[in-house]
């Protein structure tokens, strides 16, 4: 399986969430060798696109209703998975696999991504999904 989806616990409190990564999940992804934010416009979709070499490990924020598509390589039919935003997902991306997030709610929606190697544009072939 080139995708790997889970939701994290929550162990915040009064203060706001807090979350974090479980083990398995930061040794699929070995080392960080780059970190990155971005934000998703209401309507907007992020990614259509696989990368050649690198694994990923994306953290999808609460806060608004957001998809995730996805195929498990070439000629693979894509699939999808719909979150209503009231929790914190990660996503754990191999090589080849072709990944894009579609925010479907009213207000911006917030993703974290760290990968195993450095970003190279050379290595990143899109590859719609939705």
């Amino acid at each position: 399986m080139k995708i790997q989806i889970s939701e994290l616990d929550n162990h915040g409190d009064a203060r706001g969430f807090s979350f974090s990564p479980p083990a398995a999940a930061l040794d699929f992804l070995g080392r960080i060798a780059d970190m990155h934010l971005a934000s998703t416009g209401p309507g907007a979709v992020r990614g259509n696109h696989y990368h050649l070499r690198k694994r990923e490990v994306i953290v999808v924020l609460p806060g608004t209703a957001w998809s995730l598509h996805w195929d498990e390589g070439e000629g693979t039919p894509a699939q999808h998975r719909s979150f209503p935003g009231s929790s914190a997902v990660l996503v754990q991306v191999s090589p080849g696999a072709s990944h894009a997030v579609r925010n479907h709610g009213p207000a911006t929606l917030w993703l974290v991504a760290c990968s195993s190697e450095p970003y190279d544009p050379a290595t990143v072939v899109a590859r719609k999904v939705v």
